[in-house]
C-alpha cells in the first residue's frame, strides 16, 4: 500500500473512534514517536560533535571559505 493510501485509511480508522481513551492513547503515541524520530535525527549529528580539535575546525573552516566561498564570475556562462 502506497505511504499517502496508508495515511488516508488510518485517518479514516481515527475518525470511527469514539473513545477520549483511545484518542489520547494515540495522541501520546503519535507524539512519543515524533520525539523519537527527533531524537534519532539528532542523535547521528551528535556522533560528530566534540571529535575536532579547536584547531582542526579551525583548519576545516578556513579551507571552506577558501575554496567553496568564492564566485567565479566565468562559472556561469
Amino acid at each position: 500500500m502506497y505511504l499517502e493510501a496508508k495515511k488516508l485509511h488510518i485517518i479514516e480508522e481515527i475518525l470511527k473512534i469514539d473513545s477520549d481513551t483511545a484518542l489520547s492513547a494515540l495522541e501520546t503515541f503519535i507524539k512519543k514517536s515524533k520525539k523519537d524520530e527527533n531524537l534519532k535525527a539528532n542523535s547521528s549529528i551528535r556522533e560528530f560533535s566534540g571529535i575536532w580539535s579547536k584547531e582542526e575546525a579551525d583548519e576545516i573552516e578556513k579551507i571552506i571559505a577558501d575554496s567553496c566561498e568564492n564566485i567565479h564570475p566565468d562559472d556561469w556562462k
